[in-house]
């Protein structure tokens, strides 16, 4: 059987991989449409700020191509696709016959149709990122539009490297999407800490040599302009082809489109009317149809959505449905604007809906948890916030935390996963990463999986 998969992003790659690790002999061709080896979007913001080089962020190395034959071909985009003849054409004319084919194209960055908007930089890719770079390293000052996710890690990036910069944001506060008011205040506060202006309820006009023009005549002055105004789904191949779209590729919980030989994994996606923006998502999508390409009869059900962010000085989870208030759920909340920390959680019918935590907490790992499994909580609100206060202490720690507990939400690794991978011989975080994938997305469980190393090292009195 032949295998088309049409992108290598981070979507696109993991179902490779995936699917190789199920069949060792299905024909693979995947078109990539940057000119490099896949590598991990999620901490694009670390190589902006100088933490990460470019060739740490890598997914694959430059041998595992050959090592797993599978036909890479960078460089080049699938323009069309003939679903009755059963190929796919690249924009260098290349014609790729295919028994399955996987759309994996993932999203582009909205650019804003304002004058001068050419001047300006989109954050999306590597290439992007390193064109930040090389400006950053003789601005003055920078602009970042956009207060999103990906906005909040552009300013913090180039903040790091000392450059002064202004964050302009539409709406009233940052991170809307995710965050209550309280929170985007705090975590503007913080962001202010570090060197970023925050500028909210502000809409960019135009883009001039010397700054941004705001509505209303003012100009932000900058000579690096970065933009961070979201995304959209890839979506024209699969639209010409006549496959169902409405923001993205309709899929069903099969991961196929409305042409069984057809699936769509990732960004481009829509399943059940939802179009996932978060690595998590991409990669549980990517396992579910490399089962069924290969004879399996996965599931894929929806994703319960945890935007993580975790970088020097900004910490921050948010699930759920955090903007509720105390008229439709249990509130619980705590800030200490001082200190940059703010903890809300939101509770109906005694389970966990939603909920943010900004700023250092040690309860990430269990509040995920609880909300993943859906089950009841306990009594002690408060304990939940801070489990030191608690009468009952919670499974926060690698003691007290149940085998079954996910450690990695983005390859969905559990506890007694990584416990049977150190049994297997792994003695540290890179050969448990290794075998299990474990901390090689947003990373931000590498602290919980170092101390379950550890305390397995500890128990069993090994030296490492």
């Amino acid at each position: 059987m032949r295998l088309v998969v049409v992108g290598n992003g981070m979507a696109g790659s993991r179902l490779v991989s995936e699917v190789r690790a199920r069949d060792p002999h299905m024909r693979i061709t995947v078109f990539g449409a940057e000119s490099c080896r896949p590598y991990n979007r999620v901490l694009l913001s670390n190589v902006l700020a100088g933490s990460s080089r470019p060739e740490q962020v890598r997914l694959v190395d430059s041998s595992w191509y050959d090592a797993h034959d599978v036909e890479a071909v960078f460089g080049s985009t699938v323009t069309r696709i003939d679903r009755q003849a059963g190929y796919v054409v690249t924009d260098g004319g290349r014609r790729e016959p295919y028994d399955v084919l996987v759309l994996a194209t993932g999203s582009d960055a909205v650019v804003p149709p304002v004058p001068g908007v050419e001047r300006a930089i989109p954050f999306r890719t590597l290439g992007d990122c390193e064109r930040i770079m090389a400006a950053a390293g003789h601005a003055r000052r920078a602009v970042v539009v956009g207060g999103g996710l990906l906005g909040v890690e552009a300013a913090r990036g180039l903040a790091g490297r000392g450059l002064p910069v202004t964050l302009l944001h539409l709406a009233g506060h940052l991170m809307e999407r995710q965050l209550d008011v309280e929170a985007g205040e705090v975590l503007g506060e913080t962001l202010a800490g570090l060197g970023v202006e925050i500028r909210t309820g502000v809409s960019a006009e135009a883009v001039r040599e010397d700054g941004v023009l705001l509505a209303g005549g003012e100009l932000v002055a900058a000579d690096l302009v970065v933009l961070a105004c979201g995304v959209r789904p890839v979506t024209g191949p699969a639209a010409e082809a006549g496959l169902r779209v409405r923001r993205g590729v309709v899929v069903d919980d099969e991961l196929r489109t409305d042409d069984p030989s057809i699936f769509a994994v990732g960004e481009c996606a829509e399943h059940d009317g939802t179009v996932y923006g978060l690595v998590a998502p991409a990669w549980e999508q990517a396992a579910v149809a490399a089962d069924v390409i290969t004879g399996g009869k996965a599931r894929y059900r929806g994703s319960r959505l945890v935007t993580r962010l975790k970088a020097r000085s900004v910490e921050l989870a948010a699930m759920g449905e955090t903007q509720l208030g105390e008229e439709h759920a249990e509130v619980v909340r705590f800030s200490h604007r001082a200190r940059g920390t703010y903890r809300k959680l939101v509770i109906r019918d005694g389970r966990l809906v939603g909920a943010i935590l900004l700023g250092e907490s040690d309860v990430v790992g269990t509040l995920t948890q609880l909300f993943d499994r859906g089950g009841p909580l306990p009594g002690d609100r408060a304990g939940l916030l801070f489990p030191g206060a608690a009468a009952t202490p919670v499974a926060d720690s690698p003691t007290l935390m149940p085998d079954a507990a996910r450690v990695c939400q983005c390859n969905n690794v559990t506890k007694g996963e990584i416990r049977a991978c150190w049994e297997a011989g792994a003695r540290d975080v890179a050969a448990v990463a290794a075998a299990t994938r474990a901390t090689t997305g947003c990373g931000t469980c590498r602290d919980a999986v170092e101390g379950i190393v550890g305390w397995l090292c500890e128990q069993e009195g090994v030296s490492v």
